[in-house]
């Protein structure tokens, strides 16, 4: 039997067999999952033959995370403190690059690909050897690649100089510095990009204004560049926090995933939600903060 359909009603059931197969996929494999997850935080989730044995326990899996497990709270206190600093400098980083590159200059786009090339190897092979993870990625045989990126080599370059038996603390404060610029520029790319589109948006009648009053461009920066950008400072501050904390290398993440390879199930997921629900609440506080200085131009 043919369906007399409007040519609307049709392209309305081509856009949805379109989606159909992307809505079953995250059905499948993200939305059951998550549920089971939350669920699960409230058992004692054991394997067995061919199922799961789930005997409910209420909040103890929550309780035991933040009242009996040594090292959860002092993950999270770790993450959250990294975050906390490294997270303005990421987004002061990012706008500074932003502005240079959107300048005018012999070269632009081949500067503008190297700030954006480690987005493009953050997985695999190459991101392994930087990382000096090298026995998981088959590389064991190129360390000597790895040491281009090696993060103690402060100790090594004061000994090149001549200075030996610097203070501990310091040669350490340098070492951690040294190491978390080469962390803080990998993890700058994206940030970097949303800023120039938004510098770009900024229009030619706000520019020609302030050259007009004879701005400086100190004062343009802040009068100008810094009102039509600060929309995007608050997509770059939720983007990088999420980044972050997702970030399966800080050490609340790598402790999940332990528990988890433990055939915890229960306890790994009560930590992931209370991860999760902090990392919505900082989320919203940075939202609450911004959206009163942040600027529309409506």
């Amino acid at each position: 039997m043919r369906l007399n359909l409007s040519y609307e009603k049709k392209k309305g059931l081509y856009g949805y067999g379109f989606i159909a197969l992307w809505f079953i996929g995250s059905l499948m494999f993200f939305i059951i999952p998550v549920i089971k997850s939350f669920i699960y935080s409230f058992f004692d989730v054991k394997p067995d033959v061919g199922a799961l044995v789930m005997s409910p326990v209420g909040l103890d899996n929550y309780k035991r995370a933040f009242m009996v497990d040594p090292d959860f709270r002092k993950n999270l206190m770790e993450v959250l403190g990294a975050t906390l600093w490294q997270t303005p400098i990421i987004i002061i980083f990012s706008l500074f690059v932003a502005i240079i590159i959107n300048q005018k200059f012999r070269g632009r786009t081949f500067a503008r690909a190297v700030f954006f090339l480690p987005v493009i190897i953050a997985t695999g092979p190459v991101y392994a050897i930087i990382t000096n993870n090298l026995d998981t990625s088959g590389t064991a045989d190129a360390d000597q690649f790895s040491t281009m990126f090696s993060a103690d080599m402060v100790d090594q370059l004061l000994e090149f100089v001549g200075i030996y038996g610097f203070n501990d603390k310091l040669t350490e404060m340098l070492s951690t510095m040294t190491s978390d610029i080469l962390n803080l520029v990998w993890k700058c790319g994206i940030q970097i990009i949303i800023f120039l589109s938004a510098l770009q948006g900024i229009p030619t009648s706000a520019k020609e204004a302030a050259a007009i009053e004879g701005a400086t461009s100190w004062e343009f920066f802040w009068k100008i560049t810094l009102p039509y950008v600060s929309p995007m400072i608050l997509v770059n501050l939720v983007y990088t926090i999420i980044d972050t904390f997702t970030d399966p290398t800080n050490v609340v993440m790598e402790q999940v995933l332990s528990v988890q390879d433990d055939w915890k199930y229960g306890f790994s997921a009560a930590m992931a939600w209370s991860y999760f629900a902090i990392v919505l609440a900082a989320v919203g506080i940075i939202f609450l903060i911004m959206n009163k200085i942040v600027y529309y131009d409506d």
